[in-house]
């Protein structure tokens, strides 16, 4: 026989209440006697009563639930991002939708607009690039979006980030205080915005403050994955160049695995640094030094950020920048 489902009348029913009152016990309210919370708490556990949300949201015209579009799911660094996001929208009583898109600008617009028929009241966006037809999409939602570690060269969605160029930078200026002058950059699809320019800057930049001259076809294009980075090592091999800068930690660990088995040497023969500080810069032999990110602040402070512009608030900053770092482990060589 199938379990009849306890609703909101039958609570108050059994504990002699208001349902006005079970839902203010439900959502927290202080507005209600100790005794009389403690009495409705246990009919709650004694019923195994459990709160309809979508109900909730039909009363109060919102859903309290928020939709996470991530590019890749089995990417390490977005996975990374989640526990920030998921803490903060529990405790502000959000559920969560997360949606894979891909990595693929028309499948992100259908995410989003998907996301959109599910009235949820806010979406976390993460992603490698912003193009117009789905910046356009932004514009139009009913409903706010914050970029959370995503890059929008025209800076027209909230977002939290690290400064990347100021990172990328720092990472070049140290290589060439250790000797190197071909410095290579490994990233994912040159078309997509926080590749195509961030890192670039960075890397052309600390070259120009080291009076050596940038060269393009030290420029790799490969994608996020081990795969992809075992690829991309015979490429860089033909090149020769003494360092490289990896946009993505899977891709740098393939580079790494394909490079010490063609015999040549990390660090000796090449140092690598990668960017983003996941579990893979650890576990790998030698473990990559990498550029550290505040990956559960980023998560956090993006959901914070939402949740205020659900709630119809100003944000005191719409471009938020949390400080970076770099750890240095066995792929680079130690200072002369």
């Amino acid at each position: 026989m199938e379990k009849q489902t306890v609703t909101i009348y039958d609570v108050a029913a059994e504990a002699a209440v208001s349902m006005a009152t079970v839902s203010r016990v439900v959502n927290g309210n202080p507005n209600v006697k100790p005794a009389t919370a403690k009495k409705v708490l246990a009919v709650i556990e004694r019923l195994d009563y459990r709160p309809n949300a979508v109900a909730r949201g039909l009363a109060s015209k919102r859903s309290t639930t928020v939709g996470v579009i991530i590019p890749d799911v089995t990417n390490i660094y977005f996975a990374a991002l989640r526990p920030g996001i998921d803490d903060i929208a529990m405790m502000y009583k959000y559920n969560i939708i997360l949606t894979n898109s891909d990595d693929a600008g028309e499948q992100e617009v259908n995410v989003l607009n998907t996301l959109m028929g599910k009235q949820v009241d806010g979406v976390i966006f993460m992603g490698n690039y912003i193009d117009d037809k789905l910046r356009a999409e932004f514009k139009r939602a009913k409903a706010p979006v914050v970029l959370a570690g995503t890059v929008d060269p025209n800076n027209e969605s909230p977002s939290v980030n690290i400064d990347y160029a100021a990172a990328v930078e720092e990472v070049v200026t140290n290589l060439i205080a250790r000797g190197h002058k071909k410095i290579a950059l490994a990233l994912g699809s040159l078309s997509q915005s926080i590749n195509a320019r961030i890192p670039t800057d960075g890397l052309q930049t600390g070259l120009n403050q080291g009076k050596i001259p940038f060269d393009d076809a030290l420029v790799y294009e490969a994608g996020y994955s081990y795969d992809a980075g075992r690829k991309l090592q015979p490429v860089i091999a033909d090149s020769g160049p003494t360092a490289v800068f990896v946009g993505d930690d899977e891709m740098a660990a393939g580079l790494i695995n394909a490079s010490m088995e063609s015999g040549i040497n990390v660090p000796d023969d090449l140092e690598v640094v990668t960017s983003n500080d996941t579990i893979i810069t650890q576990i790998t032999r030698p473990a990559i030094t990498s550029i550290t990110q505040p990956l559960y602040d980023i998560g956090a402070v993006a959901m914070r950020m939402l949740t205020k512009l659900m709630n119809d608030k100003e944000l005191d900053e719409k471009t938020v920048t949390l400080p970076y770092g770099i750890v240095r482990r066995g792929s680079t060589k130690s200072a002369d």
